[in-house]
Protein backbone atom coordinates (compact mmCIF):
# COMPACT_ATOMS: atom_id res chain seq x y z
CA UNK A 1 0.00 0.00 0.00
CA UNK A 2 1.74 3.39 -1.46
CA UNK A 3 -0.54 5.50 1.18
CA UNK A 4 1.00 7.33 3.94
CA UNK A 5 -1.05 8.65 6.98
CA UNK A 6 -0.83 10.79 9.80
CA UNK A 7 -2.60 12.72 12.53
CA UNK A 8 -2.23 16.38 12.38
CA UNK A 9 -2.91 19.03 14.77
CA UNK A 10 -6.60 20.79 13.94
CA UNK A 11 -5.09 23.86 12.99
CA UNK A 12 -3.39 22.45 10.20
CA UNK A 13 -4.51 23.73 6.73
CA UNK A 14 -3.33 21.33 4.35
CA UNK A 15 -2.91 22.81 1.23
CA UNK A 16 -2.77 20.40 -1.79
CA UNK A 17 1.00 20.98 -2.95
CA UNK A 18 2.72 21.27 0.40
CA UNK A 19 5.05 18.56 1.84
CA UNK A 20 3.65 15.64 3.77
CA UNK A 21 6.90 15.06 5.82
CA UNK A 22 7.09 18.66 6.88
CA UNK A 23 3.64 18.16 8.45
CA UNK A 24 3.29 18.41 12.28
CA UNK A 25 2.14 14.52 14.11
CA UNK A 26 0.09 14.64 17.24
CA UNK A 27 0.65 11.73 18.70
CA UNK A 28 -1.31 12.78 22.19
CA UNK A 29 -3.70 15.43 23.04
CA UNK A 30 -6.58 16.08 25.66
CA UNK A 31 -9.60 17.92 26.51
CA UNK A 32 -13.14 17.73 28.80
CA UNK A 33 -15.98 16.09 29.40
CA UNK A 34 -18.54 17.50 27.06
CA UNK A 35 -16.33 18.86 24.75
CA UNK A 36 -16.64 18.79 21.05
CA UNK A 37 -12.56 17.67 20.01
CA UNK A 38 -11.24 17.80 17.00
CA UNK A 39 -8.05 16.98 14.72
CA UNK A 40 -6.80 16.08 11.33
CA UNK A 41 -5.37 13.20 9.31
CA UNK A 42 -3.48 14.04 6.18
CA UNK A 43 -2.87 11.15 3.74
CA UNK A 44 -0.77 11.17 0.54
CA UNK A 45 0.17 8.24 -2.29
CA UNK A 46 3.91 7.91 -2.84
CA UNK A 47 3.53 5.33 -5.43
CA UNK A 48 0.71 4.64 -7.43
CA UNK A 49 0.27 3.43 -11.26
CA UNK A 50 0.39 6.02 -14.04
CA UNK A 51 -2.55 5.67 -14.99
CA UNK A 52 -4.23 6.53 -11.08
CA UNK A 53 -4.69 10.30 -10.22
CA UNK A 54 -5.15 8.56 -6.43
CA UNK A 55 -5.17 5.29 -4.41
CA UNK A 56 -8.63 4.59 -3.32
CA UNK A 57 -9.30 3.12 0.08
CA UNK A 58 -12.06 2.68 2.36
CA UNK A 59 -12.21 4.54 5.23
CA UNK A 60 -12.43 2.91 9.19
CA UNK A 61 -12.34 3.77 12.83
CA UNK A 62 -11.27 1.59 15.76
CA UNK A 63 -11.77 3.26 19.25
CA UNK A 64 -13.85 3.24 22.78
CA UNK A 65 -15.18 6.69 21.34
CA UNK A 66 -16.20 5.28 17.80
CA UNK A 67 -19.98 5.80 18.53
CA UNK A 68 -18.89 9.38 19.16
CA UNK A 69 -16.69 10.05 16.11
CA UNK A 70 -17.91 11.34 12.94
CA UNK A 71 -15.34 12.18 9.70
CA UNK A 72 -15.49 15.33 7.18
CA UNK A 73 -13.49 15.45 3.97
CA UNK A 74 -11.68 18.71 3.33
CA UNK A 75 -11.98 20.07 -0.17
CA UNK A 76 -10.01 23.01 -1.58
CA UNK A 77 -12.13 25.77 -2.87
CA UNK A 78 -10.70 28.81 -5.51
CA UNK A 79 -10.05 31.46 -3.78
CA UNK A 80 -9.12 33.97 -5.87
CA UNK A 81 -9.50 36.89 -3.33
CA UNK A 82 -7.12 35.73 0.06
CA UNK A 83 -6.70 39.39 1.39
CA UNK A 84 -6.27 42.65 0.62
CA UNK A 85 -3.01 43.74 -1.24
CA UNK A 86 -2.27 47.17 0.66
CA UNK A 87 -4.44 46.35 4.13
CA UNK A 88 -2.87 43.29 5.34
CA UNK A 89 -0.25 41.97 7.17
CA UNK A 90 2.65 39.16 7.02
CA UNK A 91 0.27 36.87 9.27
CA UNK A 92 -1.55 35.31 6.21
CA UNK A 93 -1.07 31.38 5.14
CA UNK A 94 -0.78 32.53 1.13
CA UNK A 95 -1.75 35.96 -0.03
CA UNK A 96 -2.22 34.92 -3.81
CA UNK A 97 -5.54 33.12 -5.26
CA UNK A 98 -5.53 29.35 -5.31
CA UNK A 99 -6.77 26.64 -3.88
CA UNK A 100 -7.42 26.56 -0.44
CA UNK A 101 -8.33 23.91 2.45
CA UNK A 102 -11.88 24.68 3.73
CA UNK A 103 -14.76 23.05 2.50
CA UNK A 104 -15.83 19.95 4.86
CA UNK A 105 -17.80 17.13 3.74
CA UNK A 106 -19.10 14.37 5.88
CA UNK A 107 -18.49 11.25 4.92
CA UNK A 108 -18.68 7.68 7.46
CA UNK A 109 -16.60 4.76 7.64
CA UNK A 110 -16.91 2.14 5.17
CA UNK A 111 -16.94 5.15 2.33
CA UNK A 112 -14.41 5.00 -0.40
CA UNK A 113 -11.98 8.01 -0.66
CA UNK A 114 -8.79 8.83 -2.57
CA UNK A 115 -5.15 9.45 -1.34
CA UNK A 116 -3.49 11.89 -4.35
CA UNK A 117 -0.58 10.98 -5.66
CA UNK A 118 2.40 13.49 -4.79
CA UNK A 119 -0.20 15.83 -3.54
CA UNK A 120 -2.10 16.28 0.10
CA UNK A 121 -5.69 15.53 1.25
CA UNK A 122 -6.67 15.48 4.72
CA UNK A 123 -9.89 14.47 6.83
CA UNK A 124 -11.24 16.14 9.59
CA UNK A 125 -12.05 14.39 12.85
CA UNK A 126 -14.40 15.31 15.18
CA UNK A 127 -14.72 13.92 18.49
CA UNK A 128 -18.00 14.73 20.30
CA UNK A 129 -17.04 14.00 23.97
CA UNK A 130 -19.98 12.70 26.41
CA UNK A 131 -20.23 14.61 29.62
CA UNK A 132 -20.72 11.60 31.41
CA UNK A 133 -17.18 10.01 29.28
CA UNK A 134 -15.08 8.61 32.43
CA UNK A 135 -12.28 10.59 32.63
CA UNK A 136 -8.69 8.63 30.94
CA UNK A 137 -7.05 7.66 27.83
CA UNK A 138 -8.78 6.64 25.04
CA UNK A 139 -6.75 5.26 21.84
CA UNK A 140 -7.96 6.67 18.23
CA UNK A 141 -7.42 4.71 15.31
CA UNK A 142 -7.99 5.52 11.57
CA UNK A 143 -7.45 3.40 9.51
CA UNK A 144 -7.59 3.28 5.93
CA UNK A 145 -8.60 -0.03 4.16
CA UNK A 146 -7.02 -0.47 0.08
CA UNK A 147 -9.20 -2.64 -2.18
CA UNK A 148 -6.40 -6.09 -1.48
CA UNK A 149 -7.17 -5.62 2.23
CA UNK A 150 -3.75 -3.50 3.13
CA UNK A 151 -4.13 -1.10 6.21
CA UNK A 152 -2.62 2.25 6.88
CA UNK A 153 -3.53 3.87 10.35
CA UNK A 154 -2.95 7.18 12.39
CA UNK A 155 -3.77 6.88 15.59
CA UNK A 156 -3.66 9.52 18.67
CA UNK A 157 -3.96 8.76 22.31
CA UNK A 158 -7.28 11.45 23.54
CA UNK A 159 -6.87 11.81 27.25
CA UNK A 160 -10.19 13.17 28.87
CA UNK A 161 -9.62 15.39 32.31
CA UNK A 162 -11.70 14.62 35.10
CA UNK A 163 -13.82 18.15 34.65
CA UNK A 164 -17.28 19.14 32.56
CA UNK A 165 -16.62 22.53 30.21
CA UNK A 166 -19.07 24.43 31.83
CA UNK A 167 -21.66 26.01 29.54
CA UNK A 168 -20.86 28.97 27.56
CA UNK A 169 -21.69 32.40 28.78
CA UNK A 170 -20.66 34.69 25.82
CA UNK A 171 -23.71 35.63 23.83
CA UNK A 172 -22.82 34.92 20.28
CA UNK A 173 -24.78 35.78 16.99
CA UNK A 174 -24.18 35.33 13.50
CA UNK A 175 -26.47 36.54 10.67
CA UNK A 176 -28.36 33.71 9.74
CA UNK A 177 -29.92 35.06 6.19
CA UNK A 178 -33.50 33.13 5.46
CA UNK A 179 -33.50 34.50 1.89
CA UNK A 180 -30.05 33.22 0.69
CA UNK A 181 -31.50 29.32 2.13
CA UNK A 182 -34.60 30.06 -0.08
CA UNK A 183 -32.42 31.08 -3.46
CA UNK A 184 -30.09 28.37 -2.66
CA UNK A 185 -32.43 25.73 -3.22
CA UNK A 186 -34.96 27.61 -5.17
CA UNK A 187 -38.04 27.01 -2.33
CA UNK A 188 -40.63 29.39 -1.74
CA UNK A 189 -40.02 31.85 1.70
CA UNK A 190 -41.29 30.16 4.38
CA UNK A 191 -42.72 27.24 2.55
CA UNK A 192 -42.42 23.84 4.69
CA UNK A 193 -39.25 22.84 2.89
CA UNK A 194 -37.42 26.64 3.66
CA UNK A 195 -38.78 25.95 7.49
CA UNK A 196 -37.21 22.54 7.28
CA UNK A 197 -33.82 23.33 6.21
CA UNK A 198 -33.72 26.75 8.33
CA UNK A 199 -34.33 24.85 11.14
CA UNK A 200 -30.79 22.66 9.61
CA UNK A 201 -29.32 25.98 9.16
CA UNK A 202 -30.22 26.67 13.13
CA UNK A 203 -28.84 23.41 14.24
CA UNK A 204 -25.45 23.68 12.30
CA UNK A 205 -25.33 27.20 13.97
CA UNK A 206 -26.00 26.36 17.56
CA UNK A 207 -23.78 22.99 17.55
CA UNK A 208 -20.89 25.82 16.84
CA UNK A 209 -22.04 28.04 19.59
CA UNK A 210 -24.54 29.98 18.10
CA UNK A 211 -26.98 31.15 20.98
CA UNK A 212 -28.51 34.44 19.43
CA UNK A 213 -30.47 34.30 16.19
CA UNK A 214 -31.05 37.35 13.72
CA UNK A 215 -35.06 37.37 13.77
CA UNK A 216 -36.60 39.13 10.59
CA UNK A 217 -39.72 40.74 12.57
CA UNK A 218 -39.09 42.51 9.17
CA UNK A 219 -36.79 42.07 6.44
CA UNK A 220 -33.53 43.41 7.74
CA UNK A 221 -32.45 46.63 6.04
CA UNK A 222 -28.69 45.45 6.01
CA UNK A 223 -26.42 44.95 3.09
CA UNK A 224 -28.36 46.12 0.64
CA UNK A 225 -28.25 48.80 -2.32
CA UNK A 226 -29.64 52.17 -1.79
CA UNK A 227 -32.75 51.68 -3.56
CA UNK A 228 -32.94 48.40 -4.11
CA UNK A 229 -34.51 45.39 -2.40
CA UNK A 230 -34.20 41.64 -0.97
CA UNK A 231 -36.52 39.13 -0.73
CA UNK A 232 -39.08 39.11 1.84
CA UNK A 233 -38.35 37.16 5.23
CA UNK A 234 -41.11 39.33 6.90
CA UNK A 235 -42.12 37.03 10.36
CA UNK A 236 -44.91 39.56 11.62
CA UNK A 237 -48.54 40.02 9.68
CA UNK A 238 -48.96 43.94 9.39
CA UNK A 239 -52.32 45.20 8.66
CA UNK A 240 -53.91 48.23 8.77
CA UNK A 241 -58.04 49.71 8.74
CA UNK A 242 -60.04 52.48 10.43
CA UNK A 243 -58.91 51.40 14.15
CA UNK A 244 -55.33 51.71 13.10
CA UNK A 245 -52.61 49.12 12.77
CA UNK A 246 -53.21 45.67 13.73
CA UNK A 247 -50.31 42.71 14.25
CA UNK A 248 -50.24 38.83 13.45
CA UNK A 249 -47.37 37.00 15.67
CA UNK A 250 -48.18 33.50 14.25
CA UNK A 251 -45.28 33.31 11.77
CA UNK A 252 -42.73 34.41 14.68
CA UNK A 253 -44.34 32.19 17.09
CA UNK A 254 -42.44 29.31 15.07
CA UNK A 255 -39.64 31.01 14.56
CA UNK A 256 -39.03 31.40 18.09
CA UNK A 257 -39.91 27.95 18.96
CA UNK A 258 -37.55 26.35 16.31
CA UNK A 259 -34.68 28.44 17.86
CA UNK A 260 -35.69 27.29 21.50
CA UNK A 261 -35.84 23.82 19.50
CA UNK A 262 -32.29 24.11 18.27
CA UNK A 263 -30.75 25.72 21.37
CA UNK A 264 -30.81 29.46 20.62
CA UNK A 265 -31.49 31.34 23.89
CA UNK A 266 -31.88 35.49 22.34
CA UNK A 267 -33.51 36.62 20.00
CA UNK A 268 -31.89 39.42 18.09
CA UNK A 269 -34.73 41.11 16.63
CA UNK A 270 -33.71 43.10 12.88
CA UNK A 271 -33.23 46.36 12.63
CA UNK A 272 -35.41 49.11 13.04
CA UNK A 273 -34.35 51.25 10.51
CA UNK A 274 -31.65 51.19 7.60
CA UNK A 275 -27.75 50.77 7.83
CA UNK A 276 -25.49 53.49 7.58
CA UNK A 277 -27.06 56.38 9.11
CA UNK A 278 -31.14 55.23 9.92
CA UNK A 279 -32.10 57.63 7.12
CA UNK A 280 -34.98 55.24 5.88
CA UNK A 281 -37.57 52.45 7.20
CA UNK A 282 -36.80 48.26 6.14
CA UNK A 283 -39.06 46.98 4.02
CA UNK A 284 -42.44 46.29 5.47
CA UNK A 285 -45.41 44.63 3.45
CA UNK A 286 -48.75 44.96 4.98
CA UNK A 287 -52.30 44.49 4.49
CA UNK A 288 -54.25 47.81 3.97
CA UNK A 289 -58.18 47.58 3.28
CA UNK A 290 -57.53 43.88 1.87
CA UNK A 291 -54.53 44.70 -0.18
CA UNK A 292 -51.10 43.59 0.72
CA UNK A 293 -48.13 46.20 -0.56
CA UNK A 294 -44.94 47.54 0.27
CA UNK A 295 -46.25 50.19 2.87
CA UNK A 296 -42.49 51.14 3.77
CA UNK A 297 -39.09 51.35 2.51
CA UNK A 298 -36.42 53.17 0.83
CA UNK A 299 -38.87 55.99 -0.01
CA UNK A 300 -39.89 56.05 3.66
CA UNK A 301 -37.63 59.25 5.74
CA UNK A 302 -36.97 57.57 8.93
CA UNK A 303 -38.43 60.44 11.05
CA UNK A 304 -41.82 60.52 8.93
CA UNK A 305 -45.14 60.78 11.17
CA UNK A 306 -46.80 57.78 9.66
CA UNK A 307 -43.58 55.48 10.11
CA UNK A 308 -42.86 56.43 13.56
CA UNK A 309 -46.96 55.80 14.59
CA UNK A 310 -46.32 52.38 12.71
CA UNK A 311 -43.25 51.24 14.87
CA UNK A 312 -44.73 52.82 17.91
CA UNK A 313 -47.74 50.78 17.46
CA UNK A 314 -45.61 47.66 16.62
CA UNK A 315 -43.55 47.99 19.39
CA UNK A 316 -46.26 48.12 21.76
CA UNK A 317 -47.44 45.43 20.85
CA UNK A 318 -44.38 43.12 19.91
CA UNK A 319 -43.17 43.81 23.89
CA UNK A 320 -46.84 42.72 24.92
CA UNK A 321 -46.50 39.92 22.97
CA UNK A 322 -43.15 38.84 24.13
CA UNK A 323 -43.88 38.98 27.80
CA UNK A 324 -46.85 36.98 27.95
CA UNK A 325 -44.84 34.36 27.14
CA UNK A 326 -41.72 35.23 28.96
CA UNK A 327 -39.08 36.03 26.41
CA UNK A 328 -39.09 39.78 26.26
CA UNK A 329 -35.65 39.95 28.53
CA UNK A 330 -34.03 37.38 25.50
CA UNK A 331 -34.36 39.86 23.02
CA UNK A 332 -31.39 42.02 21.27
CA UNK A 333 -32.61 45.15 19.92
CA UNK A 334 -30.67 47.25 17.31
CA UNK A 335 -31.79 51.10 16.05
CA UNK A 336 -29.18 50.73 12.99
CA UNK A 337 -25.99 49.15 12.22
CA UNK A 338 -22.49 50.89 12.00
CA UNK A 339 -23.89 54.52 12.40
CA UNK A 340 -20.76 57.42 12.83
CA UNK A 341 -20.32 61.02 13.30
CA UNK A 342 -21.90 62.13 10.26
CA UNK A 343 -25.34 60.53 11.02
CA UNK A 344 -25.55 61.04 14.47
CA UNK A 345 -28.12 63.97 14.79
CA UNK A 346 -30.83 61.75 12.51
CA UNK A 347 -29.38 58.62 15.09
CA UNK A 348 -30.25 60.42 17.84
CA UNK A 349 -33.38 61.79 16.54
CA UNK A 350 -34.93 58.51 15.80
CA UNK A 351 -33.73 56.71 18.67
CA UNK A 352 -35.23 59.52 20.93
CA UNK A 353 -39.10 58.59 19.34
CA UNK A 354 -38.29 54.86 20.76
CA UNK A 355 -36.80 55.59 24.03
CA UNK A 356 -39.92 55.49 26.06
CA UNK A 357 -40.67 52.28 24.80
CA UNK A 358 -37.35 50.53 24.49
CA UNK A 359 -36.44 51.73 28.14
CA UNK A 360 -35.29 48.79 30.21
CA UNK A 361 -35.16 46.88 26.84
CA UNK A 362 -31.20 45.37 25.99
CA UNK A 363 -30.29 48.04 22.72
CA UNK A 364 -27.07 47.25 21.07
CA UNK A 365 -26.05 48.71 17.96
CA UNK A 366 -22.26 47.85 16.08
CA UNK A 367 -20.25 51.31 16.41
CA UNK A 368 -16.84 51.89 15.79
CA UNK A 369 -16.45 55.83 16.56
CA UNK A 370 -15.39 56.40 20.08
CA UNK A 371 -16.70 59.85 19.42
CA UNK A 372 -20.09 59.10 18.62
CA UNK A 373 -20.47 57.16 21.67
CA UNK A 374 -18.88 59.83 23.87
CA UNK A 375 -22.21 61.41 22.98
CA UNK A 376 -24.28 58.99 25.23
CA UNK A 377 -26.27 58.45 21.95
CA UNK A 378 -25.58 54.88 22.00
CA UNK A 379 -25.43 53.19 25.16
CA UNK A 380 -24.26 49.59 24.82
CA UNK A 381 -22.01 50.05 21.43
CA UNK A 382 -20.39 47.04 19.59
CA UNK A 383 -17.07 48.32 18.53
CA UNK A 384 -15.05 46.83 15.88
CA UNK A 385 -12.12 44.73 17.82
CA UNK A 386 -9.36 46.54 15.63
CA UNK A 387 -10.97 49.69 17.18
CA UNK A 388 -12.01 48.10 20.93
CA UNK A 389 -9.33 49.92 22.66
CA UNK A 390 -10.96 53.34 23.67
CA UNK A 391 -14.07 51.23 24.85
CA UNK A 392 -12.23 49.21 26.76
CA UNK A 393 -10.30 51.82 28.38
CA UNK A 394 -13.88 53.63 28.90
CA UNK A 395 -14.51 50.49 31.50
CA UNK A 396 -17.93 49.76 29.35
CA UNK A 397 -19.70 47.17 31.12
CA UNK A 398 -20.70 43.84 29.84
CA UNK A 399 -19.01 45.10 26.46
CA UNK A 400 -19.55 43.39 23.14
CA UNK A 401 -17.13 43.38 19.85
CA UNK A 402 -17.84 41.87 16.26
CA UNK A 403 -15.33 42.24 13.02
CA UNK A 404 -16.04 41.81 9.32
CA UNK A 405 -14.29 42.21 6.11
CA UNK A 406 -12.39 45.64 7.65
CA UNK A 407 -10.43 43.98 10.46
CA UNK A 408 -7.69 42.21 8.25
CA UNK A 409 -4.43 44.04 9.64
CA UNK A 410 -2.49 42.94 13.11
CA UNK A 411 -6.33 41.56 14.45
CA UNK A 412 -8.07 38.28 14.31
CA UNK A 413 -10.23 37.11 12.03
CA UNK A 414 -11.70 33.72 10.31
CA UNK A 415 -10.45 34.30 6.74
CA UNK A 416 -9.61 31.51 4.71
CA UNK A 417 -6.26 32.74 4.23
CA UNK A 418 -5.08 32.92 7.34
CA UNK A 419 -3.99 30.77 10.20
CA UNK A 420 -6.40 28.66 12.27
CA UNK A 421 -4.32 29.51 15.32
CA UNK A 422 -5.08 33.38 14.46
CA UNK A 423 -8.73 32.71 14.91
CA UNK A 424 -8.89 30.86 17.38
CA UNK A 425 -6.89 33.40 19.34
CA UNK A 426 -9.65 35.56 20.33
CA UNK A 427 -10.75 33.49 22.66
CA UNK A 428 -8.12 34.43 24.67
CA UNK A 429 -8.56 38.47 24.21
CA UNK A 430 -12.56 37.36 25.16
CA UNK A 431 -11.36 36.35 28.15
CA UNK A 432 -8.92 38.55 29.25
CA UNK A 433 -11.15 41.39 28.61
CA UNK A 434 -14.36 40.24 29.84
CA UNK A 435 -16.28 40.56 26.10
CA UNK A 436 -19.77 39.61 26.87
CA UNK A 437 -21.33 38.81 23.41
CA UNK A 438 -19.49 38.95 20.37
CA UNK A 439 -21.57 39.77 16.32
CA UNK A 440 -20.14 38.37 13.53
CA UNK A 441 -22.72 39.24 10.41
CA UNK A 442 -21.74 36.54 7.55
CA UNK A 443 -23.00 32.69 8.73
CA UNK A 444 -24.64 32.21 5.35
CA UNK A 445 -24.30 35.57 3.40
CA UNK A 446 -24.41 34.01 -0.78
CA UNK A 447 -24.61 37.28 -2.40
CA UNK A 448 -22.44 40.26 -3.99
CA UNK A 449 -22.15 42.94 -2.43
CA UNK A 450 -25.34 44.86 -1.60
CA UNK A 451 -27.06 41.95 -2.34
CA UNK A 452 -27.32 42.95 -5.98
CA UNK A 453 -27.15 38.94 -7.37
CA UNK A 454 -26.92 35.95 -5.57
CA UNK A 455 -24.22 34.00 -6.17
CA UNK A 456 -22.71 29.85 -6.03
CA UNK A 457 -20.56 30.10 -2.76
CA UNK A 458 -18.55 26.93 -4.04
CA UNK A 459 -17.51 28.96 -6.51
CA UNK A 460 -17.18 32.32 -5.12
CA UNK A 461 -16.36 32.82 -1.66
CA UNK A 462 -15.58 36.58 -1.48
CA UNK A 463 -18.98 38.13 -2.39
CA UNK A 464 -17.93 38.87 -5.60
CA UNK A 465 -14.86 40.69 -4.77
CA UNK A 466 -16.86 41.99 -1.80
CA UNK A 467 -14.66 40.65 0.98
CA UNK A 468 -11.43 38.58 1.59
CA UNK A 469 -12.84 34.74 1.09
CA UNK A 470 -14.15 33.24 4.50
CA UNK A 471 -16.06 36.70 5.58
CA UNK A 472 -19.65 36.51 3.77
CA UNK A 473 -20.33 32.74 5.00
CA UNK A 474 -18.82 30.05 7.36
CA UNK A 475 -21.26 27.26 5.81
CA UNK A 476 -21.91 26.03 2.25
CA UNK A 477 -25.16 25.00 0.61
CA UNK A 478 -24.86 21.47 0.89
CA UNK A 479 -27.79 18.92 -0.42
CA UNK A 480 -31.13 18.43 0.49
CA UNK A 481 -31.07 21.44 2.97
CA UNK A 482 -28.33 20.44 4.97
CA UNK A 483 -25.23 23.16 5.29
CA UNK A 484 -21.73 22.46 4.74
CA UNK A 485 -18.95 23.21 7.40
CA UNK A 486 -15.83 25.06 6.82
CA UNK A 487 -12.50 24.48 8.30
CA UNK A 488 -12.56 29.00 9.25
CA UNK A 489 -16.13 28.25 11.15
CA UNK A 490 -14.83 25.48 13.13
CA UNK A 491 -11.57 27.44 13.61
CA UNK A 492 -13.90 30.00 15.76
CA UNK A 493 -16.00 27.06 17.42
CA UNK A 494 -12.59 26.18 19.25
CA UNK A 495 -11.96 29.13 20.17
CA UNK A 496 -15.71 29.09 22.10
CA UNK A 497 -14.51 25.96 23.73
CA UNK A 498 -11.47 27.89 24.97
CA UNK A 499 -13.01 30.23 26.25
CA UNK A 500 -15.32 27.98 28.42
CA UNK A 501 -12.07 26.51 29.29
CA UNK A 502 -10.63 29.51 30.81
CA UNK A 503 -13.37 30.23 32.87
CA UNK A 504 -13.48 26.74 34.30
CA UNK A 505 -9.96 27.05 35.19
CA UNK A 506 -10.55 30.48 36.87
CA UNK A 507 -13.22 29.39 38.63
CA UNK A 508 -10.75 26.62 39.62
CA UNK A 509 -7.65 28.39 40.21
CA UNK A 510 -8.30 32.26 40.13
CA UNK A 511 -7.64 34.59 37.29
CA UNK A 512 -4.07 35.55 37.81
CA UNK A 513 -2.79 31.90 37.10
CA UNK A 514 -5.14 32.18 33.74
CA UNK A 515 -3.72 34.99 32.83
CA UNK A 516 0.11 34.00 33.20
CA UNK A 517 -0.45 30.87 31.61
CA UNK A 518 -1.89 32.75 28.77
CA UNK A 519 0.30 35.74 27.88
CA UNK A 520 3.78 32.81 28.93
CA UNK A 521 5.03 34.02 25.56
CA UNK A 522 4.12 37.42 26.04
CA UNK A 523 1.22 40.36 26.43
CA UNK A 524 -1.80 39.33 24.60
CA UNK A 525 -4.45 42.16 23.58
CA UNK A 526 -6.47 42.50 20.41
CA UNK A 527 -3.55 43.62 18.21
CA UNK A 528 -0.51 41.68 19.77
CA UNK A 529 -0.90 37.95 20.52
CA UNK A 530 1.59 35.08 19.93
CA UNK A 531 1.77 34.71 16.14
CA UNK A 532 3.18 31.10 15.98
CA UNK A 533 0.89 28.29 13.91
CA UNK A 534 0.47 26.49 17.14
CA UNK A 535 0.17 29.49 19.52
CA UNK A 536 -3.54 28.73 20.34
CA UNK A 537 -3.46 25.14 20.51
CA UNK A 538 -0.32 25.91 23.09
CA UNK A 539 -2.24 28.35 24.93
CA UNK A 540 -5.09 25.68 25.23
CA UNK A 541 -2.64 22.86 26.50
CA UNK A 542 -1.74 25.27 29.58
CA UNK A 543 -5.21 25.27 30.69
CA UNK A 544 -5.59 22.26 30.48
CA UNK A 545 -2.88 21.38 32.39
CA UNK A 546 -4.30 24.17 35.31
CA UNK A 547 -7.20 22.47 35.58
CA UNK A 548 -5.92 19.35 35.56
CA UNK A 549 -3.81 19.66 37.92
CA UNK A 550 -6.74 21.81 40.23
CA UNK A 551 -9.14 18.54 40.12
CA UNK A 552 -6.01 16.25 40.60
CA UNK A 553 -5.83 17.78 44.21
Amino acid sequence: MSISLKAVPSYEKCFFDEDFDAKPSLVRACCLRGEEFHFEVVMTAREVPAWLLGEPARLACRSPLADVITFERIENVPVRFPCYPLRSDEDYLRRTPGLYPDLLIPMSPGEWLEAPMQGLSSLYVTVQVPERAVAGDYPIEVVLISETGEEVAAAIVLTVLNAVLPPQSLIYTQWLHADCIANAYDVGIFSEKHWAYIENYMKCAARNGVNAMLTPVFTPPLDTEVGGERPTVQLVDVMQDADGWHFGFRRLHRWLSLCERCGIRYFEISHFFTQWGAEHAPKIIGTVSGETRKLFGWETNSLSEEYIGFLRAFLRAFLAEMQSVGLDKRCIFHISDEPDMKHLERYRAVKEKLSDLLDGCFVVDALSDFEFYRTGAVKAPIPASDHIEPFLEAGIPGSWTYYCCAQCRAVSNRFIAMPCSRTRIIGAQLWKYRIAGFLHWGYNYWYTRFSRRAVDPFVLNDGGSFTPAGDCFSVYPGPDGMPYQSLHMKAFTETLADLRAMKLAESLCGREAVLSALEKDGSITFSRYPRKTDSAFSLRERINELIQTAVRK
